[in-house]
């Protein structure tokens, strides 16, 4: 019996220990000390773009054709039709210049020359060029007056030359600017000009006066358009000047004034895509010689022009264009008192402009 008691006891003690739990001894983890890193870092901006030399170029041709009631016997009535081609355009340079181009060659598609009483022709002939060269001088001190100066040079088809000096003070901020009407250009300016013939002779003037000009933007897509030229001449040579009362006066010097009025309006009539229909007009006088200290005679050229454009933007930049139209005037106006014979002139024109 005391074996067995042994024995129980002995198991009663395995068994104990066999149900305790074994816990495993702590482990300690010590953590890395945190290191902080800096970078460099790159913010790219888009970059600011500076001045840009930009501008256009067009090339035209247009066909004029003969006025309506042709009846020999008089230039009015005589055939006159001709055709012009021109190139023009214009390069901002920088952000205060700017540079204008125009060549126009004129070419009489008659059998004969047409001339008027006075012996010369009666339309355009040979080629004609002109510069423009304008610098902006910005406003005139705390003002809202912008200085331009303009340099000009042309060479007519009558074989003379000249070159001209504007400075162009431009009011346009100070006049009206409402509902009814915006003024776009009210420019004064003083002007210089010295002309000379192809021969360089003595056959010169030296010009001075004073040109006024203003547009204006009106309602309904219409626009208006006034220019005065005032000029005093001082010749080099003794002219002669030949008024109506055929009484030659003579003299070295002269004071004239023309006046050109007219009235725009221009609409886009229909747009498709890249084609387009826009109807142009300018209706007004071209010019009116209001006043000439030697002949004492007033004339004036009174129009109506209209015309139908197709346009076709072949890119973005180019404009290749149709225009068909006519004008009316009175093809007559030897003086105030005799313009007359009103015809109308057909005309039609090719073209494209590019811009850069």
């Amino acid at each position: 019996m005391r074996k067995l008691a042994l024995l129980l006891g002995s198991l009663v003690v395995v068994a104990s220990a066999s149900a305790k739990e074994v816990v495993p001894a702590p482990v300690v983890v010590e953590e890395a000390p945190v290191q902080i890193v800096e970078k460099e870092v790159i913010v790219y901006r888009d970059k600011e773009e500076g001045f840009r030399p930009n501008g256009n170029i067009g090339l035209e041709y247009k066909y004029y054709g003969n006025t309506e009631s042709q009846n020999k016997g008089s230039w009015h009535d005589a055939e006159n039709n001709y055709s012009r081609t021109q190139l023009s355009g214009g390069i901002q340079m920088t952000e205060t210049q700017k540079l204008e181009f125009r060549v126009r060659d004129y070419n009489s598609l008659n059998d004969d020359e047409v001339y008027d009483a006075k012996g010369n022709p009666t339309r355009p002939s040979g080629t004609e060029t002109r510069l423009r060269y304008f610098y902006n001088h910005g406003n005139l001190g705390d003002s809202k007056i912008n200085l331009t100066s303009r340099v000009e040079y042309k060479d007519k088809t009558d074989e003379t030359q000249y070159i001209e000096y504007q400075p162009r003070f431009d009011f346009a901020e100070y006049l009206f600017n409402n509902d009814f009407i915006k003024t776009t250009k009210a420019v004064v300016a003083p002007k210089y000009r010295y002309q000379w013939s192809a021969d360089n002779s003595s056959d010169y003037s030296n010009q001075v006066g004073a040109d006024l000009e203003y547009t204006a933007d009106l309602p309904l897509g219409f626009d208006i358009e006034l220019n005065v030229y005032n000029t005093y001449f001082s010749y080099g040579t003794e002219q002669e000047f030949k008024p109506e009362n055929g009484k030659v006066k003579k003299g070295d010097n002269n004071f004239t004034t023309n006046v050109e009025l007219y009235l725009h309006y221009n609409a886009n009539l229909y747009t498709n895509g890249k084609y387009s229909v826009d109807l142009g007009t300018e209706w007004g006088y071209d010019p009116y010689n209001a006043y000439n200290e030697k002949t004492d005679e007033r004339a004036y050229y009174l129009k109506a022009d209209q015309w139908l454009t197709l346009n076709y933007a072949a890119t973005e930049f180019v404009n290749v264009y149709l225009t068909g139209g006519a004008e009316y005037g009175n093809f007559t106006r030897t003086h105030e008192g005799c313009a007359s014979n009103w015809r109308w002139q057909p005309y039609v024109a090719a073209g494209f402009n590019v811009a850069f």
